[in-house]
């Protein structure tokens, strides 16, 4: 392999055009150099310098290509995923890993028998919300947290015809959405000991959830996960309170927005949010006291870090940036809100 990291990118939808494209072009170390797709002019309208297969096995047989990414609907991960692990490539595939928590398994261990990279992309950890919560929990201005509540809240009323809206594996918002939640709540707290998940089918014509509201249950802490479709006035994004006092930021991260429109990186003010969270300083000694409140800057959003974590997992220079253990464990707590959502009860978290 030369020190150029040559990548074929499976399919050319939502995900690959407006995520992973654009972020693997901004990378120096990452050369895109071949993406399948069934729309060969589509492509070539964005990415006139990049080859363009007919299909995902044509990808896979190029000598060339030393990275395969899959951001295809989640039910055909299973097997794109197994496909390229035998034809020798690393792998990163959009979230969710997988439909079921057995096929993640599966191709955990086949990463394993062939010595290849899998890695599952997690980008949400790279949210400039999200970063700034880790700095303040890592340095303790909170306190010992208590409560914890994150809301991924949409106003989106028309039901789309596309396949995360119908009912098919892996279709839903549970599955949409909640990773990124859960990928989130596990980096700071771990696995819960158990789940307990609410999900509706709230807007006409709805064929899978569009709203869920999981709770998940640690010896004194309760995190809570909530997203929904019909949030014109949506909630804070980020609640957090805990015994030196508690956090709120309102407002999605930025970079979704700006990848859409058509940014490029580098740009002198990418990831930034200028919607700052506040924090309420708790007064111990003095209940009556009017409270503190101090403005938290929200740090910049940083997406393109996923891909350099990539590369220099690769070369042998870093650590995988979302490694296979931690994407299974989502898996873990996505299974069990499942079989909570069907029992009514709190599930464990195995």
């Amino acid at each position: 392999m030369t020190d150029e990291i040559k990548v074929g990118l499976v399919g050319y939808g939502f995900a690959s055009k407006t995520f992973h494209a654009p972020l693997l072009m901004a990378d120096s170390g990452m050369a895109l150099t071949a993406i399948s797709s069934s729309d060969a002019a589509k492509v070539r309208a964005d990415w006139p310098q990049v080859e363009v297969e007919s299909s995902a096995a044509s990808l896979f047989a190029r000598e060339d290509i030393d990275l395969v990414v899959i951001p295809t609907p989640n039910d055909t991960h299973y097997d794109l995923a197994s496909a390229a692990l035998a034809a020798g490539k690393h792998v990163v595939i959009d979230k969710p890993f997988t439909v079921t928590l057995a096929e993640a398994e599966s191709l955990a261990e086949k990463a394993a028998q062939a010595n290849k990279l899998l890695s599952v992309f997690h980008n949400r950890r790279w949210d400039a919300d999200f970063l700034t919560v880790r700095d303040l929990l890592q340095r303790g201005d909170l306190g010992r947290v208590a409560h914890f509540e994150s809301h991924f809240d949409r106003y989106r009323p028309e039901v789309k015809a596309r396949w995360r809206e119908t009912d098919t594996p892996g279709g839903g918002i549970w599955y949409d959405l909640g990773p990124h939640l859960i990928d989130q709540a596990l980096v700071l707290f771990g696995l819960p000991r158990d789940i307990w998940l609410d999900q509706a089918c709230q807007r006409d014509g709805a064929q899978v959830d569009d709203y869920f509201h999981a709770v998940l249950r640690y010896d004194r802490l309760r995190v809570i996960l909530h997203a929904g479709s019909l949030m014109a006035a949506p909630a804070p994004r980020f609640s957090v309170h805990g015994t030196h006092g508690s956090y709120v930021k309102h407002g999605l991260d930025p970079q979704e927005d700006m990848l859409k429109r058509g940014d490029r990186l580098p740009t002198p003010e990418w990831g930034e949010d200028h919607r700052h969270g506040l924090h309420t300083v708790g007064k111990v000694r003095d209940a009556s006291a009017r409270p503190e409140l101090r403005e938290v800057h929200t740090r910049a959003g940083d997406y393109p870090a996923y891909y350099a974590g990539i590369r220099r997992a690769i070369r042998g220079e870093g650590a995988n940036p979302v490694p296979v253990d931690e994407a299974l464990a989502v898996m873990r707590v996505l299974e069990a809100g499942r079989r909570s959502a069907g029992s009514g009860a709190a599930e464990p978290v195995a």
